[in-house]
Formats: structure tokens, C-alpha cells, sequence
């Protein structure tokens, strides 16, 4: 009978285990994730305002987005992801269409505040441009844990 009583407790502590796993596995990834992202935000508005002196806002964030997309998605392959069954074409291929995605919502935020602010410098735009990266990065976590890295080959 003691057997019978100690065995449920048993078995219910293996999926607290792996619940305590999947939590630090979490939250290593979003930590790595932020880091990333800091650091990647911080390049793109950097380049995106170095090339903004002589291009139009466009094409400064364009560049600055795909260089920093490309760096960005392999330090978080590497990184982040780490333990994830994706290779790089996978990873870059996923990221791609992301890449699109955050390029027509950064380059309608700074369109749209280059309307309703139309003397703003470019380090004004530079500015809503990182905000609007912030919102962006957010949803690209969420689709390139769920569905990029989602298949994982180990905790």
C-alpha cells in the first residue's frame, strides 16, 4: 500500500522537473533574445543614422535593417536558439520573411512621423525607428521560437 501511495508522487514530480526545465530554458533565451536584440538595435540605429545623411529614410533603413537582420538571426541561431534542430538556411530562410515584415513596419513609422513632423532630424527618426524595432523584435521572438526554432533537439 505505501508503494501504491508514493507512487503518484513520483510520477507528478518528473513533469514538475521538466516544467523547471522548459522554464530555464525560457528564460536563458530570452535573456540571450534581449541581449541580442540591444545590441542589434543599437547597430541599426547607428548605421541607419550614419546613412541617413545622405540617403532617404527608406534606403537608410533598408540597409541598416539588412545588415543587422542577417547578424542579428545568426547571433540568435548560435546564441539563443542554440539547442534548436535549425540549420542556418532554415534559420535565414524563416527570417526572411520577418525581415520583411519589420522593414514595412519600421519604414512606416518613420514615413509616417516624417509627415506629421516633417522638419524632424534624422535623430528624431532614429528614435522611432528604435521604438518601432522594440514592437517588431517582440513578435519576431514569438515567430522564430514558435515556428523557426520551434522543433527543439534537446533541453
Amino acid at each position: 500500500m505505501a508503494r501504491l501511495k508514493g507512487a503518484p508522487v513520483a510520477e507528478a514530480a518528473a513533469p514538475s522537473r521538466m516544467s523547471a526545465v522548459r522554464r530555464a530554458v525560457w528564460s536563458r533565451e530570452v535573456r540571450w533574445f534581449v541581449a541580442i536584440g540591444v545590441a542589434s538595435t543599437a547597430g541599426q540605429a547607428s548605421l541607419y543614422w550614419a546613412l541617413r545623411l545622405w540617403w532617404p529614410p527608406v534606403a537608410a533603413n533598408l540597409v541598416s535593417l539588412l545588415v543587422l537582420t542577417v547578424l542579428n538571426t545568426e547571433a540568435n541561431r548560435r546564441l539563443t536558439f542554440r539547442n534548436a534542430d535549425a540549420g542556418p538556411l532554415r534559420a535565414h530562410l524563416g527570417a526572411g520573411g520577418l525581415f520583411l515584415l519589420g522593414y514595412l513596419v519600421t519604414s512606416g513609422a518613420v514615413l509616417w512621423f516624417r509627415h506629421e513632423r516633417p522638419g524632424a532630424s534624422p535623430a528624431a527618426e532614429t528614435v522611432v525607428l528604435a521604438a518601432t524595432s522594440v514592437v517588431v523584435t517582440v513578435v519576431r521572438f514569438l515567430v522564430l521560437r514558435l515556428a523557426v526554432f520551434g522543433r527543439r533537439a534537446r533541453p
